[in-house]
């Protein structure tokens, strides 16, 4: 079989792939999945029998809605291997319950072999309590003064240190929209404000900027690739009739 995406060559140099599908029919999402498995496969061949054990131009792999596109098989372990041949997955999802629901009791592996962890906010339960317990608790200064009042007036006052969550389910639940949480490995999570990605250099490369920079896929499909001199390629003979279905 002919295989024209050449997924163990995306390491060797600078190539951009976009797999897209529907994102309400999920009845080709088994098929993204399994590039995945095979992209993640191919490229560790590749990175241990050609280049010593690392590939010469890292790549990162974008996977948004992973809960959308299917149980990417043995992802535990891949997630674990994949990092020391210049391969990285980022995983985005709506709810961390999702990854609960796709991996089972695989999901605290997955996550445990990511080293940094991104919370835009939502209030999902299993989220707000794994946030909770990363960010840990502070220490407060809590100060008791009491009156008793009688034919003797007395005072007293009592101070303690108590332990806090440094931001409670309800507050990380609420947290401001233009804020964001980050744990990185090796560094104590922290709260920080969402980049505003209109400030980038190459933003006026995006639609948002400027619709004429939307790629319009049909049209890209439509368009006849030139033949160059000495290169292979397939002829196909097409009917009338097998013409006439495939433009109705």
């Amino acid at each position: 079989m002919y295989d024209e995406l050449d997924l163990d060559m995306l390491g060797d140099e600078r190539t951009a792939l976009f797999l897209i599908m529907s994102d309400t029919d999920g009845t080709f999402a088994f098929l993204i999945s399994l590039i995945y498995s095979i992209l993640f496969n191919r490229l560790c061949e590749r990175a241990d029998d050609v280049y010593g054990g690392r590939l010469p131009i890292h790549v990162r792999c974008l996977i948004d809605e992973a809960a959308n596109i299917g149980q990417i098989p043995n992802l535990e372990r891949l997630m674990a291997t994949i990092r020391s041949r210049e391969i990285s997955a980022c995983l985005v999802l709506q709810a961390q319950s999702q990854l609960k629901a796709l991996y089972k009791d695989n999901m605290d592996t997955i996550i445990g072999n990511c080293d940094a962890s991104l919370f835009l906010g939502g209030k999902e339960e299993t989220t707000l309590k794994s946030w909770n317990s990363l960010l840990g608790k502070e220490t407060i200064d809590l100060y008791n003064t009491s009156v008793t009042k009688g034919t003797q007036e007395s005072h007293g006052q009592n101070y303690q240190k108590l332990g806090k969550d440094l931001m409670s389910m309800d507050e990380i639940a609420v947290m401001d929209g233009g804020k964001c949480l980050l744990q990185i490995r090796g560094v104590r999570p922290f709260l920080s404000r969402k980049y505003d990605i209109t400030k980038h250099p190459n933003y006026k490369y995006l639609s948002d900027h400027n619709p004429k920079n939307a790629f319009d896929i049909e049209k890209f499909l439509s368009t006849r690739l030139p033949l160059r001199p000495g290169e292979a390629y397939r002829s196909y003979e097409i009917s009338p009739e097998e013409l006439t279905e495939n433009t109705a």
